[in-house]
């Protein structure tokens, strides 16, 4: 059996795949939010939150510092390009192979119309 393998790609859909993770990024996309304003948010436990925020950070998805007893996280410098590249490409080839079934069907009502005519 073939493997494909692309890490980056398998670790962005990994912690993108929960919508609590997706949430994160939401938040984070307003602005910086220490992991206590998180778990506030969340109504979540400080050790749940966290193991969320180490999902994404490992995707690179968002980045963390610790300043005092205070940890800070900020959306990651790097984008979701490569994900959307590999959506979009996907999208195109349902989009064909869902067209191509559409005219499948339009010929197989046609024929059945022309030979109900008879």
């Amino acid at each position: 059996m073939v493997q494909y393998s692309s890490p980056p790609l398998d670790l962005s859909f990994a912690a993108l795949s929960d919508a609590t993770r997706r949430g994160i990024i939401d938040q984070l996309g307003r602005g910086s939010a220490s992991i206590t304003s998180l778990a506030d948010t969340f109504q979540m436990t400080l050790t749940g939150i966290k193991k969320h925020v180490q999902v994404l950070e490992r995707a690179g998805l968002v980045i963390t510092q610790k300043v005092g007893r205070v940890r800070t996280c900020t959306l990651g410098k790097r984008g979701l390009e490569a994900e959307a590249a590999w959506i979009e490409a996907h999208r195109k080839l349902f989009e064909a192979r869902f067209e191509a079934l559409d005219e499948i069907i339009s010929e197989m009502k046609q024929e059945r119309s022309d030979g109900s005519a008879s």
